[in-house]
């Protein structure tokens, strides 16, 4: 299982907000790039970058920060927030980014999910963020109609080939993962699975691996020092 920090950009600067609440902030650098490189240090595989300026508002906020985080780290790096047309998706692949994650638009615009799993396959990840069961979107302010299973077995049909699931009511709490839902997401798909969303111990980590997720984004427990890379790799 791939252990993914996580950088979530505001304003420039590496934050973490509690349950996606932009009221409750905390900011943990104002260098998301020097950030970046003491993952990649740490002995990180893979970086999880989220634009939350762009999730709220439908453009990219971050494009500076990003360019530069992209030209200072040697390790893959997925992107969501703002992700909105072929276009953006495009740019950014180009950029250098190796997997762009889409939330939003997914939800709201199939055919910009087909066309781009079709036409970029791989670099495609499906954001699938659930408040008590059920999608929200535009940066988890507005929460939909449509459960997490459904939409990710809507995504399959498109053509994704894997997802990133986020318990919002987990994220940034440090109280653990929701593993009964993570369990029946995975049970409902064939594709791949990337949890998200209160993991604070290297017991949270091993029950993740043991339940089948193909990866773990970890973001407050690192900031607070709950967790430690190096040290939880080398227990993995």
């Amino acid at each position: 299982m791939e252990i993914i920090p996580a950088i979530d950009l505001r304003h420039g600067k590496c934050v973490r907000l509690y349950q996606g609440d932009y009221n409750r902030e905390t900011v943990f650098s104002e260098d998301p790039v020097a950030m970046a490189v003491h993952w990649q240090s740490q002995g990180a595989t893979r970086l999880h970058l989220v634009d939350l300026d762009g999730a709220e508002s439908g453009a990219q906020g971050n494009a500076f920060v990003i360019e530069k985080i992209v030209q200072a780290i040697d390790i893959p790096i997925e992107l969501g927030g703002g992700i909105r047309t072929l276009t953006t998706i495009e740019d950014l692949l180009f950029l250098g980014i190796q997997r762009v994650i889409l939330g939003t638009i997914a939800v709201e615009n199939r055919g910009i999910v087909q066309e781009a799993c079709r036409k970029f396959g791989d670099g495609i990840v499906i954001g699938v963020d659930a408040r008590d069961g059920y999608i929200a979107t535009h940066g988890w302010k507005q929460k939909t109609s449509k459960t997490a299973t459904v939409f990710v077995n809507e995504m399959e049909r498109l053509g994704a080939t894997r997802i990133i699931y986020t318990d919002i009511s987990r994220d940034g709490t440090l109280e653990g993962p929701n593993f009964e839902a993570t369990a029946e997401l995975i049970a409902a798909t064939k594709l791949p699975i990337i949890a998200s969303g209160g993991v604070s111990s290297l017991d949270h980590l091993k029950k993740l691996a043991d339940i089948g997720v193909e990866g773990a984004i970890v973001g407050q427990a690192l900031y607070t020092g709950t967790i430690d890379l190096k040290q939880v790799l080398a227990s993995l």
